[in-house]
């Protein structure tokens, strides 16, 4: 069982990931009673944390909004996880975050005990950033995103999609979702009532309308991102029949270039998509594990194809190239 100090941290975090808890969640949470759980809240209360209360059969706790919070407890892993973001985000991997951030990181530092202050100078010294190309996003806006999907509360924004064309959208936001090069909201639109992921650099004048709302059935967050960026966009869907445990094809396809789901024992299904078929041969080439094309048709034939070129390109006494001194390649 958690000691009493330990607990109190427990439930702070508790009450910090999602807006409602009842009290036998979090008893069962916390391995205590739900009695005890009333008394840690008041103990969150006499330090200054205001903790609301709905009572009844229906009743929960909520951490409150609008009061100002005294400092929070960290563990020693959460204080070690927010120095190293804090360094990212001082390195420029939000726009507009550099210098609060770098001063953030600042009044941490001097507060962080020696043994943890010894491990985070560690990673930051053997850290090299590789900056990659991604969309322009300011911290405000990803701010504004996470604090509405925490508090549930409905959004407008000016949204201007892959056509450049703008509009007005109503939505309910659910979780952003990082790929490395981007930013995505996972949200329900209003008015097309549906599930959408939306890029974050592409939204403008975003607002918060006060508006509570409760999502139901709510869906894979990271899975819709992915198939978002690796399928819908594309000319060409193709779904592939791998004999490998999802598992190992996870290691070597990313969710944002293909979807994969479980096949019987021992077997992935692969679904991807680009512009290109040589793009996916080569991928599927690439793999190097046993595979079958279920769709398209003409990916079946752009695979034959591309297997006669490098059967004949690599016949036995055939020199190399194609008779003009160029390369033989896949396209």
């Amino acid at each position: 069982m958690l000691t009493s100090s330990s607990r109190l941290l427990r439930l702070l975090s508790l009450l910090q990931q999602r807006p409602d808890w009842s009290g036998p969640e979090l008893a069962e949470r916390l391995g205590v009673t739900p009695r005890t759980v009333r008394r840690d809240v008041d103990r969150l209360r006499g330090l200054g944390y205001p903790v609301d209360a709905t009572p009844g059969a229906g009743g929960g706790y909520r951490l409150g909004i609008g009061a100002a919070l005294p400092p929070l407890l960290l563990d020693d892993d959460e204080a070690t996880a927010i120095a190293i973001a804090l360094a990212a985000s001082a390195g420029g991997a939000v726009r507009g975050i550099e210098e609060p951030a770098l001063a953030a990181l600042t009044k941490l530092d001097r507060l962080l005990p020696s043994r943890l202050r010894a491990r985070v100078a560690a990673v930051q010294a053997a850290t090299v950033p590789l900056p990659a190309a991604a969309g322009d996003v300011d911290a405000p806006t990803l701010v504004a995103l996470a604090q509405a999907s925490t508090e549930q509360e409905q959004l407008r924004v000016t949204y201007r999609d892959r056509d450049g064309h703008e509009s007005e959208r109503r939505l309910e936001p659910y979780r952003v979702v990082n790929t490395g090069r981007r930013w995505y909201l996972v949200a329900r639109d209003v008015d097309r009532r549906a599930w959408r992921t939306l890029r974050v650099d592409r939204m403008a004048d975003v607002r918060r309308t006060g508006h509570r709302f409760r999502l139901e059935d709510t869906p894979d967050a990271a899975a819709l991102v992915s198939r978002s960026v690796s399928v819908a966009p594309y000319r060409h869907v193709a779904r592939i029949a791998i004999a490998a445990p999802v598992e190992e094809v996870a290691s070597r396809v990313p969710p944002t270039v293909g979807v994969i789901e479980p096949d019987g024992q021992g077997a992935t299904i692969l679904t991807t998509g680009s512009d290109s078929l040589d793009s996916i041969a080569g991928h599927l080439v690439a793999l190097a594990l046993p595979f079958e094309v279920l769709d398209p048709p003409e990916l079946r034939a752009q695979l034959h194809m591309v297997g006669e070129r490098l059967a004949a390109a690599h016949a036995p006494g055939h020199a190399a190239g194609d008779g003009a001194g160029n390369p033989i390649g896949l396209g």
